[in-house]
């Protein structure tokens, strides 16, 4: 119990992790977001990669590049209107962003990761 209470507080606490703030105008943030938003309630809970498919399908130029999305990403998420899903393949994991009143639906994603095996007879 002794070592026990030793290694508890020889351990660092975890930096705080100051809110992201954008420096982008609030009409084209406005613009990102709400694309964002519609493109992740529309297709379901989408990874980062096909979620930066969907908008260059889209074509939202006010994104500069896959970092800005993901910045932008992450401060919707701290404002609570996307939530992150980790969804757990075997020993891998997948995060996926979906919209707080949606159900999170990741067979899907599970199914394009690793397809079911059929065993032949």
């Amino acid at each position: 119990m002794f070592a026990t209470a030793i290694r508890y507080f020889a351990k660092k606490s975890k930096p705080k992790m100051r809110p992201v703030s954008l420096k982008t105008p609030p009409e084209q943030r406005q613009t990102i977001t709400r694309t964002l938003f519609d493109i992740v309630n529309e297709h379901g809970p989408l990874t980062i990669g096909e979620t930066w498919q969907r908008v260059q399908d889209v074509g939202l130029k006010d994104l500069t590049s896959k970092t800005h999305m993901k910045l932008v990403l992450k401060w919707m998420k701290q404002r609570q209107k996307l939530r992150l899903v980790c969804n757990h393949v075997g020993a891998h994991k997948q995060f996926l962003y979906t919209t707080w009143f949606t159900k999170p639906n990741t067979t899907q994603a599970t199914t394009a990761v690793n397809p079911p095996k059929h065993k032949s007879s």
